[in-house]
């Protein structure tokens, strides 16, 4: 197949295989970053692409002795069996980032760009450190053409410092494209979402170098992707597209829970109003599910990102329509935090609660901007006594959550409040009330013996669904008193 793209302007009138760009076959590809994107992605990339040889490279040795082991660093449905199909044959883990640089024909960027956390912009721009960091490396040890690919999420006009640094200090007679490609993973499906992505897009400068480099990616995607989902646009809307289609869907579970109040209000019920909106053709059913409140690697720090770009170019007015979405997710879990004090007759000193979930979703062992690590807070302050139970996360990475420096002080205190559990039905023994905060499916009523829960509890024993995965009447009828996001109390709806 010709490496055929189509201009994003154009798309929706010429065929995609209409236009024949000459391009580069790409036969190695190196991926700077063996993290949550650059793993499963370049993983299936070599899965779908067996004439491709991929190596995932980074600096942490732990990290590589992992992705070569049987215990991969990142739990994901389906990525052991990928990875284990292909590693050793066109897939490899490695420190040795040089060679691996030098031998690409394409290399993806794919590292951390988290919120800054001091300087101009603390709390909302991008930290793109190792962005940079990894695009003088790249320049410095290449000796060749390159197609350099922005993988990370990263704000609006990044590829144009990016372009400087290689510029600056590439060796002579190297030249380097710059492409956007953005990822659009959901965790838990990453897998899934790899192998039959909604849309692709790549995103290159509109001169013939750069539809090359384009084209030269295209054909990679074309292993298994159909054409017409390869979408190519400029470099700047694809950069913009990945944080606006974050912000959009966080935009829809902060409006979900914003009714979720009004909801547990007048006793109208937030399942069935997400249903009966959802039917709209116009609106659909899709990031309308109501919670404690939204998680991961991306929402919270897009969104913030979109501030900060916001406020950057003088829109204030838009920056606080931005800033209002993670306002309401904050509050979302402030008000969860309440009803729990609320019900447990307004304290929870020297209480056991039993909180299900630390993962920010199901299917998954990140945790980063879980609603657990604030929920916990703020129970820790109540003074608590919290016994946690998470199914896939480990250990380690649960006590660094808790005692993260901004998060609390005093590691040894966190761990006078709050105990591991290997089970639900040991975290609920003795405890006063269970805290439903990740919707893994062992934690479903259908999973879950209740009863046994319920009889190894204090009483009045309560439930606290945080994630809408209980069926309210059947533990109701065990003797549990229920609180869902959402939903009043049955037993008061009509008083």
């Amino acid at each position: 197949m010709s490496g055929a793209i189509t201009p994003a302007n154009e798309r929706l009138s010429r065929p995609l295989d209409s236009i024949d760009i000459p391009h580069k076959k790409i036969s190695k590809i190196c991926c700077i970053g063996a993290g949550y994107v650059g793993g499963p992605t370049c993983a299936v990339i070599a899965y779908r692409s067996p004439d491709v040889t991929v190596t995932i490279v980074d600096l942490n040795q732990a990290r590589i002795d992992a992705w070569n082991s049987d215990n991969l660093p990142i739990y994901e449905p389906g990525l052991e069996e990928v990875v284990k199909a292909v590693r050793g044959k066109n897939l490899f883990f490695t420190t040795d980032v040089d060679t691996s640089i030098r031998e690409a024909d394409l290399v993806f960027v794919s590292v951390n760009t988290p919120t800054k956390k001091s300087g101009v912009g603390a709390g909302y721009a991008a930290d793109l450190g190792w962005v940079e960091s990894a695009t003088r490396h790249i320049a410095k040890v290449s000796t060749s053409d390159k197609i350099v690919v922005e993988k990370s999420t990263v704000p609006c006009r990044t590829a144009v410092s990016m372009r400087k640094i290689l510029d600056s200090n590439g060796k002579p007679g190297c030249k380097f494209d710059i492409l956007s490609n953005p990822e659009f993973l959901a965790e838990g499906t990453a897998i899934k979402d790899l192998l039959a992505p909604d849309r692709v897009l790549i995103g290159s400068l509109d001169t013939p170098a750069g539809r090359s480099a384009a084209a030269s990616l295209a054909d990679v995607y074309a292993n298994w992707v159909p054409r017409e989902r390869v979408i190519t646009m400029n470099l700047w809307s694809s950069e913009l597209s990945k944080l606006a289609a974050n912000a959009l869907l966080a935009q829809r579970i902060s409006s979900i829970n914003a009714l979720s109040a009004i909801c547990e209000a007048t006793g109208a019920d937030v399942d069935e109003v997400s249903y009966a909106v959802g039917l709209d053709s116009r609106i659909g059913p899709k990031f309308l599910k109501a919670s404690v409140g939204f998680g991961g690697s991306c929402f919270q720090k897009d969104i913030l990102n979109l501030v900060y770009l916001s406020e950057s170019l003088h829109l204030p007015d838009v920056a606080e329509y931005w800033r209002q979405v993670v306002e309401m997710n904050e509050s979302q879990k402030r008000r969860f935090t309440q009803r729990v004090i609320s019900s447990l007759f307004n304290t929870l000193t020297g209480k056991r609660l039993a909180v299900l979930g630390f993962a920010f979703k199901k299917d998954t062992g990140d945790t980063r901007e879980s609603a657990a690590i604030t929920l916990i807070k703020y129970f820790r302050q109540e003074q608590a006594k919290i016994a946690l139970y998470d199914p896939k996360v480990e250990a380690s990475q649960i006590w660094y959550d808790l005692a993260e420096p901004g998060v609390v002080d005093d590691a040894t205190a966190v761990k006078k409040q709050v105990t591991l559990c290997e089970s639900a039905y040991e975290a609920a023994k003795g405890a006063d009330a269970i805290i439903i905060c990740t919707e893994w499916d062992e934690f479903k009523d259908t999973h879950l013996d209740y009863q046994k829960l319920y009889d190894v509890m204090n009483k009045p024993a309560f439930v606290f669904d945080g994630r809408l995965i209980l069926n309210q009447k059947k533990l109701e009828k065990i003797g549990f008193k229920v609180e869902c996001i959402g939903r009043s109390r049955l037993e008061e709806t009509f008083e």
